[in-house]
């Protein structure tokens, strides 16, 4: 049996820094009583206390950034509430990704289940991808650095245009994650920098919670993990899709006119097959997936699996094109 990774536990390895103290040099000439300055006069305001100029300054960088921040905020939650948006969840925590970095999740993922790799290989690649890239495939980078995981067509990773493809750059990480000596019980910290050869090693441990919830729904331990609020759908290929998953999970697909049918191995595998439909749902124009007794409508709370009767058994996932 592969090993199972743990669910979320939150304890970010991050680093202080604490900043430097000025030290003003006055030497003081004692004579008969009489205080003389040599060499430094005293500022114009009481020493150890900031002007009034600097203060007003600090208190405008401090509201300048308590606002970004609020704005921020109020993005991401206009966002969550009403625009393109999906979440994963997995036991008690739940995380919000854009529809692209849930896409590029579910193809990581993809690959660490072809390759039958445990689901904490893929907990390192997407927290890994998560800090190089937040889950985005960059064509720029540092130097010449592209893609997901900002590998190097110098450092020998493969060409621009391969590592574009997010399914060979995740490939091109296991290759060089499997040959590291005990990567499953080591920390993501420690294996990652072995991969990536980063110059912020630690940061890698800030994204393990999101590397654990999207593995474990991808993978199908957290079933109907995964779900996306999208826009109105364009016109789907059924047939693409069903080649497409075929590829990239193994399973045998049958179309049906708007309808492709899996069966699958068992009920994890059948869950897995639904998270990365739903995961992939803007690209394929999916409208319903159907798996176990639960199904995700692109029209109907979106964000939430309600039951369905669509699947004969637990192990026969539906997916609907539009």
């Amino acid at each position: 049996m592969p090993r199972v990774d743990p669910m979320p536990r939150g304890d970010p390895n991050t680093p202080t820094t604490r900043p430097p103290t000025a030290t003003h040099l006055t030497a003081l000439i004692t004579r008969q009583d009489t205080p003389i300055t040599a060499a430094y006069p005293p500022p114009a305001h009481a020493p150890g206390r900031p002007s009034y100029r600097l203060r007003r300054t600090l208190v405008g960088v401090a509201v300048g950034a308590l606002l970004a921040a609020l704005i921020g905020l109020g993005l991401f939650t206009a966002r969550w509430m009403t625009g393109p948006t999906c979440k994963a969840t997995a036991g008690d925590m739940t995380f919000a990704f854009t529809p692209e970095q849930l896409r590029n999740a579910s193809l990581i993922t993809s690959v660490a289940i072809k390759r039958d790799l445990p689901p904490r290989a893929a907990t390192i690649a997407i927290a890994t991808a998560m800090q190089e890239s937040e889950l985005r495939n960059l064509d720029y980078g540092d130097r010449d650095s592209v893609g997901l995981f900002q590998q190097r067509p110098s450092q020998g990773w493969g060409s621009i245009e391969e590592i574009m493809d997010p399914l060979y750059a995740a490939g091109k990480f296991y290759d060089a994650l499997v040959t590291i000596d005990d990567y499953e019980d080591r920390s993501i910290t420690e294996v990652a920098q072995e991969v990536q050869r980063s110059a912020y090693p630690d940061a890698y441990a800030d994204h393990e919670d999101q590397g654990r919830v999207l593995a474990s729904a991808l993978t199908g331990h957290s079933p109907a993990g995964i779900a996306c609020r999208l826009g109105d759908a364009g016109t789907g290929d059924a047939a693409a899709l069903a080649d497409d998953l075929t590829s990239q999970l193994g399973h045998d697909a049958a179309v049906d006119g708007a309808t492709v049918t899996v069966a699958a191995g068992s009920t994890q595998d059948a869950w897995a097959v639904a998270a990365w439909a739903a995961g992939q749902a803007e690209r394929y124009a999916v409208t319903d997936v159907a798996a176990a007794g639960r199904a995700w409508h692109r029209a109907r709370d979106p964000l939430t699996w309600g039951p369905s009767a669509a699947t004969a058994d637990a192990t026969t996932v539906t997916i609907t094109v539009a």
